[in-house]
């Protein structure tokens, strides 16, 4: 008795290669807001006020590369309450004069 050759996948039926999923680069309000652990209503304020993480203006969309959203929340990082940090995450409202 011939022993049974499976034939190949079609390609939609093939198991995706971990190696080759695509990651996304940018995100938008809501997915970086949710990253970042806040609403997008703040994020939007933070965009506004210039106190927020750099992001692209890509047609009528806004976006966040990844890599910035996370340099901007590193700015917030301290060890105790009295460690001044490297930086700082201003809240979301206008700034005073000379911040």
């Amino acid at each position: 008795m011939p022993e049974a050759t499976s034939a190949p996948q079609p390609r939609y039926l093939a198991q995706p290669d971990p190696e080759a999923v695509v990651r996304p680069r940018y995100l938008r309000t809501p997915e970086a807001a949710t990253m970042l652990g806040l609403s997008p209503r703040t994020l939007e304020k933070h965009r506004c006020y210039g106190t927020g993480p750099v992001y692209r203006r890509l047609g009528g969309r806004i976006v966040y590369a990844i890599p910035d959203l996370e340099a901007w929340a590193s700015l917030g990082t301290r060890r105790s309450t009295s460690d001044p940090g490297e930086g700082t995450v201003h809240p979301a409202k206008r700034l005073a004069p000379g911040l």
